[in-house]
């Protein structure tokens, strides 16, 4: 077992020292436990309901229609099994992905059609490459039997890799992390439960006699001890002097550290330092371009990871050519009313704009029904006096 680490205080050099290097001992961390961390819940959470709220379509290829009709757009958009939402599904898949690595589910088909989707525990599932390189998925169920399932039978979503057959869990890559972020936890919490925050006390140069002695001691133990009683001011008696204590450079580098830590695990998962709440100042115009970041930048691999998956595993050789998956992230990246007024001002023709937009095409951006319109009100909301072209 490897000796504990002493520091004298959050600011102790030996302290830094230990957080810069990690520590010297391997950290181990399970899911159940970093999920109980803020910021690991809030850096998973915030991505996998990105995942399950957003669109995802199934578009023809040519016409970059949505492709309604298909067997796979019901269990995409709406009902996978029939037990989970579209959302439901997609949030616990990307929960698993993140932390566990690896998110599986089994494609139930009958004959070339799929008609469900049943997400599998990822530790009952164990990719494995055959000699001939073709992978290969053992899934060993609770109650025993292990069954051998085939690439097409398996949609399997992942991200970063080491073999490129199994997915990196973010858990792991943070660990010690997380370790350290829950032991600051831990010692704070223990702090505050056990320690004595008091304001001020009195001093006396004579000496207490032993009722008074007494009487101090009781009272410290019973009346100051606990978060509850922080800031509270010691009675004293026979000549006692007030002093007031001031906080120490100790209790703010402790804050400081917690601080770090949550800094150090969103960038593991990728989530700006505003959504994890360490920057009240950031909350103004700029959070725009901070979520376009994110989407660019964190979801948009994940889209790719999910949209290229479903087109290998769940499509056949004909569909790949024919069909599409597309996460539609118009809703996270508009930005206010009006710039996505002066958008589609511009995208209809507005200032003398080539349009690159009709009117149906932003009704549908904007999720709104189909309306009809007369000629002459188009042409008078694109501003230039000319009838909208018709989109491509």
């Amino acid at each position: 077992m490897a000796e504990a680490a002493e520091f004298f205080g959050f600011d102790d050099p030996q302290m830094k020292e230990f957080i810069r290097n990690g520590g010297s001992g391997a950290s181990s961390v399970s899911v159940k436990e970093a999920m109980r961390n803020t910021a690991v819940f809030r850096s998973v959470s915030l991505i996998s309901y990105a995942i399950g709220y957003l669109p995802l379509q199934l578009l023809n290829s040519d016409t970059k229609e949505k492709a309604k009709e298909h067997p796979l757009y019901p269990l995409l958009s709406r009902e996978p099994n029939n037990w989970q939402t579209a959302f439901n599904f997609r949030v616990l898949m990307q929960r698993r992905a993140l932390v566990n690595g690896n998110a599986y589910a089994l494609i139930v088909r009958s004959g070339n059609k799929v008609i469900r989707l049943v997400p599998l525990d990822p530790t009952m599932v164990e990719p494995h490459q055959r000699s001939d390189w073709s992978v290969e998925y053992r899934y060993t169920p609770k109650n025993g039997g292990t069954r051998t399932l085939q690439p097409h039978e398996v949609l399997h979503v992942y991200a970063d890799s080491e073999d490129g057959i199994c997915g990196t869990s973010l858990v792991k890559v943070a660990a010690q992390a997380i370790e350290l972020a829950r032991d600051l936890e831990t010692a704070q919490a223990r702090f505050f439960k056990n320690g004595m925050l008091l304001g001020g006390m009195f001093t006396t140069d004579n000496q207490l006699s032993p009722e008074a002695y007494n009487n101090l001691k009781t009272s410290l133990r019973d009346e100051y001890s606990g978060s509850e009683n922080a800031g509270k001011w010691l009675i004293g008696e026979e000549g006692l002097k007030p002093h007031q204590f001031t906080s120490s450079a100790k209790d703010s580098q402790q804050l400081e550290s917690r601080k770090m830590q949550i800094e150090e695990i969103g960038r593991v998962f990728g989530v700006p330092r505003p959504f994890l709440g360490l920057d009240d100042t950031s909350w103004g115009s700029g959070i725009d371009v901070l979520g376009q970041i994110f989407v660019r930048y964190t979801l948009n691999p994940w889209f790719a990871a999910w949209e290229q998956a479903i087109e290998r595993s769940c499509f056949t050789d004909a569909e790949k050519e024919q069909l599409d998956v597309k996460f539609n992230a118009g809703a996270l990246i508009r930005g206010n009313m009006k710039d996505q007024g002066e958008f589609f001002a511009k995208a209809l023709g507005s200032g003398g704009h080539q349009p690159w937009m009709d009117y149906a095409e932003v009704r549908d951006t904007m999720d709104l029904p189909e309306k009809e319109i007369a000629p002459n009100a188009l042409a008078q909301n694109t501003g230039n006096g000319n009838e909208p072209q018709e989109s491509a």
